[in-house]
């Protein structure tokens, strides 16, 4: 749930920022050929990147790595290989990883509870009895129950 003051929310703000920083300058990456066509570009060049961040090494605080956790494990990892350029493919890995890690560091807003209205249930209820005739009235003479 989003909080009422502007003062949290751009501290919880902050913090993101902070993470999505250290994760930028820990991330590590792999470099390997890419796969499907691209002739002899794609069998001899290693194109296709991995982005990975370990959160057992990383300097990310505890609640942080807590929630990562959780969701990915041991390792956050994203690849590209979109691009013929390793530079570029590195590019959008890299985005891709501080992506995932925002969209999990995110805080989620909290469900409110809920009851129908009166007049939700009486609809529901009607639309019930009108259902349960019509299959009443479908059945052969004489098949009671």
């Amino acid at each position: 749930m989003k909080s009422k003051r502007p003062d949290e929310r751009s501290a919880n703000a902050d913090a993101l920022r902070r993470t999505l920083e250290i994760a930028r300058a820990e991330a590590g990456f792999r470099a390997s050929r890419s796969s499907g066509p691209g002739g002899q570009h794609a069998q001899k060049n290693e194109t296709r990147i991995e982005a990975f961040l370990e959160l057992d090494s990383c300097s990310l605080d505890e609640a942080a790595k807590a929630r990562l956790r959780e969701r990915f494990g041991r390792t956050v990892r994203a690849v590209s290989q979109d691009e013929r350029s390793q530079l570029r493919n590195r590019e959008l890995a890299l985005a891709r990883l501080l992506e995932k890690i925002r969209l999990a560091l995110e805080p989620r807003a909290e469900r409110t509870a809920t009851r129908p209205s009166r007049s939700a249930i009486l609809k529901r209820l009607t639309g019930k009895r009108r259902r349960s005739l019509t299959k009443h009235l479908r059945r052969a003479p004489g098949d009671e129950d």
